[in-house]
């Protein structure tokens, strides 16, 4: 068994047919396809089955890949090892979050590792980062959740194990036109915003999904768009929103938004990573000098270990070309 042919193998189990992978690798499919068949032979079993969905792995496959991603991972490493080569991690974000979050977190691994370098990916949506942590083309993803496991806002998440850190709280703010009716209430439950209508984007977004938890089904929805246009109608009193504060600070300052009198739960910026990559050398810490600093005896979920030794990072960046202002 060669790293080669798990290469290959992994790329088919990923995209499910033998061409899209042998685009994926600038191969010959005819080669794909060796390399598929060797590997089987070496490893007496058949590792996928075709069907109306594609190649898809069989039981031997499926424990196969999880060899595989770890034994590729420790490939890469071991590469940069013996190069000499600086530490690397790949960070995937949320769009929503490059501009107010993102640099945060890159100011404190700067100050904490600066013997890593960072790139940064955004993706509008979270499904693109997951994929891409499973695949283990990042190390990490930045997003937004809630509750004690990865998903608790309401999001599909992978099969495969995944393991977080919070990093930061991010406070949410339901806001309207100052001229809107429940403006002077002082104190609101849910149900006095059951007859509201209620900005939304689309339901993969993460404030969307933060409006279910916290209000329920009654408001009306009313699809905008994303975070600036939802800001902006709720400006000129089309509804109610449920935004991050930092996305109506300004609206707040100026007048132009009030907060409405709802006592609100925070989001959480949400640090996830597969499971199985915390046995590389030194992932775990670099991880953990994201973290806030926390007074002693509040230590973040997970934290219980510290947050690793401090340091910096120089860091680049490769935004996603898709449009950011989505919300999610």
């Amino acid at each position: 068994m060669e790293l080669r042919q798990l290469k290959v193998f992994e790329a088919v189990a990923e995209h499910r047919t033998v061409t899209d992978a042998a685009v994926a690798l600038n191969l010959a499919p005819s080669s794909v396809s060796q390399q598929i068949r060797a590997l089987e032979t070496a490893l007496g079993v058949a590792l996928f089955v075709r069907s109306s969905k594609g190649m898809v792995p069989t039981s031997a496959g499926q424990r196969l890949r999880r060899w595989a991603r770890s034994l590729l991972d420790t490939a890469e490493q071991a590469v940069r090892d013996v190069r000499t080569e600086r530490l690397r991690l790949r960070l995937g974000a949320l769009e929503t979050l490059a501009g107010s979050h993102v640099p945060v977190v890159l100011t404190r691994l700067a100050e904490r590792r600066p013997d890593i370098d960072v790139d940064v990916r955004s993706d509008r949506a979270r499904q693109g980062l997951f994929t891409d942590v499973i695949a283990g083309r990042l190390d990490a993803a930045l997003l937004l959740d809630a509750g004690e496991d990865v998903g608790g806002l309401g999001f599909p998440t992978p099969a495969e194990p995944l393991t977080f850190v919070d990093l930061d709280p991010v406070p949410l703010a339901l806001v309207a036109a100052p001229t809107h009716p429940l403006a002077g209430r002082a104190e609101l439950s849910p149900a006095d915003l059951d007859r509201e209508r209620l900005l939304v984007n689309v339901p993969e977004c993460s404030f969307w999904m933060a409006g279910d938890r916290i209000l329920g089904a009654g408001p009306e929805r009313v699809r905008a768009g994303g975070v600036t246009v939802m800001r902006a109608w709720a400006e000129h009193g089309l509804g109610i929103s449920l935004l991050p504060h930092f996305a109506v600070a300004d609206s707040l300052r100026a007048g132009t938004l009030i907060r409405l009198g709802l006592p609100l739960p925070d989001l959480s910026l949400r640090l996830v990573w597969r499971e199985d990559r915390e046995t590389l050398p030194g992932l775990r810490d670099i991880l953990y000098a994201a973290v806030r600093p926390y007074a002693h005896g509040s230590l973040p979920r997970g934290e219980e270990d510290g947050p690793g030794p401090r340091a910096g990072a120089v860091l680049t960046s490769e935004p996603d070309a898709r449009r950011a202002d989505v919300g999610y």
